[in-house]
């Protein structure tokens, strides 16, 4: 693991962005924010917020902004609204269709709507701790801190509501697994991490410290395979349109595999490992054409890599800096790229024409680690390109929503050339 005291961390400098406006507008509560210091995913102590002043006092400075990283001056945020409930940690986050949803340590996992962004909802189990989140096709998927999965379809029949499906894996099914000596119908032996759907394939994914990924068929809610995907705990994974999965680990690596249709239970195979500057990477996102692969580290470096549309080729493209800490949310929509830190920040980036990221803003407010991002762009029924609308989870317990504006807001191909390729074989 790189340490934060290394030469190639960036400085623990004040920066303040030229020309913006930081406004809170609405603030539901004024509790004191819980601890954070139990959340059993946080990132390593070195990797910690150092924290010498009240929980009730300012935040400290945002990080410090390298200069070829340079702010954009025309660029203004706002935060529109800054919400405390009694939930303790905000864990994961999911945006779907107007509706967010968010998991905590409690047994609740909340519904809110946009643009009002107003409570319209609650999902509850015996279980606590909504670890992981994800929304396909009406479907909500949670992962607990038990290791299980539980599944509801939400209908509009009536009146807007939740109906429960099933818990994966079923107790029976694994029971029966255990007696027969089977192990991949077994739950994960350590927490799940993440969550990945795949429609086209009817396969949901699992992530989880005990170092596998396990399949399961979205049809009967079966496990169907078990990928001992990395030698050190798994912290993220993402899946692309054409099944490419990416899994990212403790041991400071991104593996690709890909799903081997013609082989027995459609068993993944590994295709290339792809290397993050000996630090442990903590979370993933994948652009919605698939080509742009970002990885958020313990170092506070966010690592992209760029995907050939035809060869198949993955690109190493180069590294965001910024963060004092470890990186433990990352989100990106349209040509805009969004992270969340333990230093208690996010940055928000823009994706330029060449394949360049210039720097936009740095959003302040939270006083914990932020675990948890989702976007869009523009505002809810107004498509905007140069507007971004952003949701925050943080460790403090506080979900804030933020609007970014760019005056140079643009788009276009990324430039192929300069980089390390890293091939995936068919």
């Amino acid at each position: 693991m790189a340490s934060l005291d290394s030469p190639n961390s960036p400085p623990n400098q004040s920066f303040a962005i030229r020309e913006t406006t930081h406004k809170f507008l609405r603030n539901l509560s004024s509790r004191e924010p819980p601890s954070f210091s139990h959340f059993p995913f946080s990132p390593p102590h070195s990797a910690t917020p150092n924290r010498t002043s009240s929980p009730c006092s300012s935040p400290p400075p945002p990080p410090y902004t390298p200069p070829n990283l340079v702010s954009n001056s025309k660029t203004t945020y706002t935060c529109i609204s800054s919400i405390l409930k009694k939930d303790g940690q905000i864990l994961s986050m999911v945006m779907s269709n107007g509706l967010i949803y968010t998991g905590s340590n409690t047994n609740l996992i909340r519904i809110w709507k946009l643009p009002e962004f107003m409570e319209c909802g609650q999902l509850k189990t015996k279980a606590s701790m909504v670890v992981a989140l994800e929304v396909s096709h009406d479907r909500v998927y949670a992962a607990y801190g038990d290791g299980k999965i539980r599944v509801w379809r939400r209908t509009w029949d009536g009146a807007f509501k939740h109906v429960r499906l099933a818990t994966i894996p079923k107790i029976g099914g694994y029971v029966r697994s255990y007696i027969a000596g089977k192990d991949k119908m077994m739950k994960h032996l350590g927490p799940i991490t993440s969550l990945a759907i795949n429609i086209s394939d009817d396969t949901l994914y699992s992530a989880s410290l005990d170092k596998t990924v396990k399949v399961w068929r979205l049809s009967d809610f079966k496990c169907i395979e078990t990928v001992q995907a990395h030698p050190e705990p798994i912290n993220a994974i993402v899946v692309a349109d054409d099944g490419i999965l990416y899994t990212a680990s403790d041991d400071a690596t991104v593996r690709v595999w890909r799903r081997n249709f013609c082989v027995g239970d459609w068993p993944h195979s590994l295709i290339t490992t792809l290397p993050a500057k000996f630090s442990p990477v903590k979370t993933l996102t994948l652009t919605l054409d698939n080509r742009i692969l970002y990885g958020g580290c313990t170092d506070g470096y966010i690592h992209y890599w760029l995907r050939g549309g035809f060869s198949g080729q993955l690109q190493y493209g180069g590294a965001l800096q910024g963060h004092t800490h470890a990186v433990m949310g990352i989100s990106n929509v349209g040509s805009y790229v969004i992270s969340g830190s333990a230093d208690s920040t996010s940055r928000v980036w823009l994706r330029e024409p060449d394949g360049q990221h210039t720097f936009l803003a740095v959003l302040v407010g939270h006083r914990g680690p932020i675990r948890c991002i989702s976007a869009f762009s523009g505002r809810l029924g107004e498509e905007n390109e140069e507007e971004c609308t952003i949701c925050t989870g943080s460790l403090d317990g506080v979900i804030k929503l933020w609007r970014v504006t760019s005056a140079n807001k643009d788009s276009g191909p990324l430039s192929p050339s300069g980089y390390s390729y890293f091939e995936l074989q068919q």
